[in-house]
């Protein structure tokens, strides 16, 4: 069993956007073949077109299931949902790659809750597409959730000497403010802490972020919402043990785990968590959903649009986020 390659599930993301570029730049890392069996839900014809922009050197394989993959170095086996058309633009909008991004997705929940596949990892989807394709999901976080009929879930971004969870994630910030309360700030916590000890940390160091600056400091700032929605869920979950402290500053806290007194930061709100990783880079960070009974890691980028069809995308976050699939994927085996 320690033999074991996972099999990786990969969505080619939006059409339109650098998706197909990263996804063929990252399989012609042969290498890769000795830690996995990927295996790309997409169109075989859009990643053919890619593999001649990058000048890449690997042949596609058009199959109709799993079962018809052979997983070898210098061939990317697609699973073909032959959505897109040969003439579909890179860089703009386009409801067809939106719909064909959701179908990618459906089909690789479909996958790995068949045990088929071990693992998704995500190339980026443009929201604005997906929506105009009727598909009105705030991201692959919420669409995963959905499709694996789970409630609640948490996006966690992982950086080299970072890891941010998010207790909320695509909501402005005054909803954000409405919907943080004790109980899911708790449950934040908690997915975050039981993810760590399935990647090997046993005794998690958390960090909690407060909502406004200094962590209300004291009630000067604010309106209490540290003391009501967040204080509650931090002594509950230190009276059961765990190593938990907080509110504390947001910027203080990020540069505490930066240079490593934590292992994990509790974001409230999107940007709070998502601006120190993307300082750190786009090619550093890899998003991991928390709390799906599959697997989930994806780039921590967008689409790209401006350089789209270039063959200049950088790979480096797609890598990344193999990686990290891979890592899961094997522990859990």
């Amino acid at each position: 069993m320690s033999n074991y390659l996972p099999v990786v599930g990969i969505t080619m993301g939006d059409a339109a956007g650098v998706g197909p570029e990263v996804v063929v730049k990252t399989l012609s890392r042969r290498s890769l073949y000795d830690e996995c069996r990927p295996l790309v839900i997409g169109d075989a014809r859009r990643l053919e077109l890619a593999n001649r922009l990058v000048k890449g050197d690997v042949k596609v394989r058009s199959i109709a299931d799993a079962s018809q993959a052979r997983y070898e170095p210098g061939t990317i086996d697609c699973i073909d949902l032959k959505l897109i058309p040969a003439d579909l633009p890179f860089g703009q909008i386009s409801p067809v790659a939106g719909d064909a991004a959701f179908r990618c997705i459906e089909r690789a929940a479909a996958l790995a809750q068949a045990g088929e596949i071990d693992a998704i990892c995500t190339a980026p989807l443009n929201k604005e597409a997906l929506h105009a394709g009727g598909h009105k999901y705030p991201g692959h976080t919420e669409m995963l959730a959905h499709l694996t009929g789970v409630d609640e879930v948490s996006m966690m971004l992982v950086a080299p000497r970072l890891r941010v969870i998010h207790v909320t994630t695509h909501i402005g910030i005054l909803d954000a403010i409405r919907k943080i309360e004790p109980g899911l700030v708790q449950r934040t916590i908690e997915r975050g802490h039981a993810t760590l000890v399935k990647a090997g940390i046993a005794h998690p160091r958390i960090g909690v972020c407060g909502i406004n600056p200094h962590a209300g400091e004291n009630g000067l700032f604010g309106y209490g919402e540290e003391e009501e929605k967040i204080i509650p869920a931090v002594k509950l979950l230190q009276e059961r043990g765990m190593d938990v402290t907080g509110p504390l500053p947001a910027d203080t806290l990020f540069f505490r785990a930066g240079r490593g007194d934590f292992d994990l930061v509790v974001a409230m709100y999107h940007d709070q968590g998502h601006g120190p990783v993307k300082v750190l880079g786009l090619e550093a960070g890899v998003n991991v959903t928390v709390g799906l009974d599959v697997i989930r890691t994806s780039v921590d980028h967008g689409t790209a649009f401006d350089i789209a069809g270039k063959g200049i995308a950088d790979d480096g976050s797609m890598v990344e986020a193999m990686r990290q699939a891979i890592e899961l994927a094997t522990r859990r085996r």
